[in-house]
């Protein structure tokens, strides 16, 4: 049976309309994703960028860049190194708040390091981090961007306390896996400080 060129425009129409839908399937089903995977990095990355297209490239090529990464868990020696280190951090912001704020920066970068991360500039760091940590992410650049303030004479102490806890939230999140107890129940073991002390020690 001979088609005449009717139909086979009309066949090649609908074959267009079919892959268009499944293109716009696609692109929808990607979009779903990186919301739910980014959450409120996908919308901070849109506004950055200036539209939807370019921030999913950028969120796209970020994953492909963490995914050559060794990511790695911190064994339990250095989680407890590193939380004693962070008591000790916490402490010192009673007396010195500014010195406090900026050892809390230094060993976060420390404990980036050691679970994998490459050390380069603050914004590919924290770019970096969205992938695996979007929720938190953005805790790490408020607290930057007061200690920046800080230093330019434009934050006071209580932005420096609101640094500490934002710190502190991207801590507990990169020196303990997923699945461990969170708050104070992390620094409660042998030998660490007990749970009251831990509350003393308490920014908040």
């Amino acid at each position: 049976m001979t088609l005449t060129p009717l139909e086979i425009g009309l066949g090649l129409l609908v074959l267009l309309l079919l892959a268009g839908i499944a293109v716009m399937v696609m692109q929808n089903r990607r979009r779903a994703n990186l919301r739910s995977k980014f959450g409120p990095e996908y919308s901070r990355t849109v506004e950055a960028v200036g539209s939807s297209r370019k921030a999913e490239a950028e969120l796209q090529e970020r994953e492909k860049r963490v995914a050559t990464f060794s990511i790695r868990p911190l064994s339990p020696q250095q989680v407890d190194m590193f939380t004693d280190r962070w008591l000790r951090v916490q402490t010192q912001f009673v007396d010195d708040p500014q010195g406090a704020v900026s050892r809390a920066d230094v060993l976060l970068t420390e404990v980036m390091e050691e679970r994998g991360y490459p050390i380069v500039d603050f914004e590919r760091r924290s770019a970096d981090l969205s992938v695996d940590h979007p929720e938190v992410v953005q805790n790490y650049r408020s607290a930057h961007d007061i200690a920046i303030r800080h230093a330019r004479g434009e934050a006071d102490t209580e932005d420096l306390r609101q640094a500490m806890i934002h710190y502190r939230a991207l801590f507990e999140e990169l020196v303990h896996e997923p699945g461990e107890p969170d708050g104070a129940a992390h620094m409660l073991r042998p030998g660490h400080a007990s749970e009251a002390e831990y509350r003393r020690r308490d920014l908040h």
